[in-house]
């Protein structure tokens, strides 16, 4: 039996203590798996009361992340604190200080994944970070092995929880936007600042590393257009429903022509898609390639799924596996060529709130026509009592964003609409 894989944890907040619960529980699973077993040494952690909780797993603790860097018994440091300052720093001392990184930590590595990655390949050492896109669902390691014979071509997915709990609630339980994210918040699947989750941040931060991986481009996170939930209104989800479709928060991003079209926006799901049907708080993943689709479902988050998934690249090392990092055998990836979203084709679905009146919908219609937009279907509403406006709601054939948005900012120049007009892609 070889020696104890001896690791230390930065952080021990909701993913750090279910690390340590998943190790307490399945220990000698995991030694059973691997050989040897994982001992937490030291655990780096400023709230003083946790003191206790993280002694009585045997592991001593310290406020200065420092001190457990230089602690030569240790030879993985994992990293659950967040954010990209502090991380980045402690990241960067243990990879010079050859030891093994394993991070959840999307938001770092979609910014400095580029000079993490290489520094982790010069000092011939692992940087896992399994648990960084969608939580307890294997999809990395499907990427790095499973599906590493396969061309993939594209991949869609709802990667945030939060977003898709709200949509959810809006759509099952006619909710408007704002109470459904105080339900999420009081269920703790938002935080008090939600910005990350409900603006589509947190969606592209996993969205940009899954094509570095899956499509072995590297597309800065800049560059990638971003849509949140935001502007998804409750009477879309309702009309939607009724052409046969579900609102979802997707992540999208696939090759056309040598190019990479990608990009996180609200958009419609066929109702007879399996990704129409994932509810609640849970992330799915779809993938495209030479084996065909491949979908992976699961828990994006919590503590027990994204403990597991840490615990994974742990494994990896204690196995003695080569570093893999992205898949490949070099991290300094191409550059995505980028294909404008808005020149991407697609069908649409356009609602516009216009006066009562005849003529309108004729004239909205040719406005689309001379925009070279094929109409697919069309409903118009009847007026609530009092209300001289209705909605009119378009479906498009295929056609690109760039002609829709011309057709709804003409439309509004020739004062054919009161209110603002809607736009989601269609899948």
């Amino acid at each position: 039996m070889l020696e104890p894989l001896k690791i230390g944890i930065a952080g021990f907040g909701t993913v750090g203590s279910g690390l340590a619960e998943v190790l307490k529980s399945g220990g000698q699973r995991v030694t059973d798996r691997t050989g040897r077993a994982i001992a937490i040494t030291m655990v780096a952690e400023r709230n003083e009361s946790l003191r206790p909780a993280i002694e009585a797993h045997g592991a001593s603790m310290t406020t200065d992340w420092k001190e457990m860097v230089a602690n030569p018994d240790i030879q993985v440091i994992v990293e659950l604190i967040g954010g990209t300052t502090v991380a980045r720093d402690l990241i960067v001392a243990a990879l010079k200080a050859g030891k093994h990184v394993v991070t959840a930590n999307k938001a770092l590595l979609a910014e400095h994944g580029h000079e993490l990655f290489a520094l982790a390949t010069k000092s011939g050492v692992h940087l896992g970070f399994e648990a960084s896109v969608a939580g307890g669902i294997p999809v990395l390691d499907s990427l790095r092995g499973g599906l590493a014979g396969n061309r993939i071509r594209s991949l869609i997915g709802i990667l945030n929880g939060t977003a898709n709990f709200i949509l959810t609630e809006m759509s099952t339980r006619g909710l408007d936007f704002d109470t459904a994210l105080k339900m999420a918040q009081d269920k703790g699947f938002a935080e008090a600042d939600p910005t990350l989750d409900i603006e589509g941040i947190d969606a592209a931060h996993k969205l940009t590393l899954l094509i570095q991986l899956a499509l072995g481009r590297y597309y800065a996170l800049d560059k990638l257009p971003v849509t949140g939930v935001t502007v998804v209104d409750s009477m879309d989800i309702g009309f939607a429903k009724e052409f046969g479709y579900a609102v979802k928060l997707i992540a999208q991003a696939k090759e056309v022509d040598g190019k990479i079209e990608a990009g996180v926006y609200p958009a419609l799901v066929p109702q007879d898609y399996l990704l129409a049907a994932v509810q609640g708080s849970f992330n799915a993943i779809r993938f495209d390639g030479d084996a065909g689709p491949v979908l992976l479902h699961g828990h994006g988050a919590g503590d027990l799924p994204t403990g597991s998934a840490v615990l994974a690249d742990i494994m990896a090392i204690a196995r003695g596996e080569a570093p893999n990092i992205l898949g490949f055998t070099s991290t300094s990836l191409p550059d995505a060529e980028i294909l404008d979203l808005d020149a991407a084709v697609s069908k649409h679905y356009v609602r516009f709130i216009v006066p009562d009146q005849p003529g309108v919908l004729r004239d909205i219609a040719g406005i689309l026509a001379d925009n070279e937009i094929s109409l697919h279907q069309v409903i118009q509403k009847g007026r609530a009592e009092g209300d001289e406006s209705v909605p009119l709601v378009f479906l498009t054939h295929e056609a690109t964003a760039e002609a829709v948005h011309t057709a709804m900012h003409r439309a509004d120049e020739q004062g054919l609409t009161r209110g603002k007009t809607m736009h989601y892609r269609i899948l």
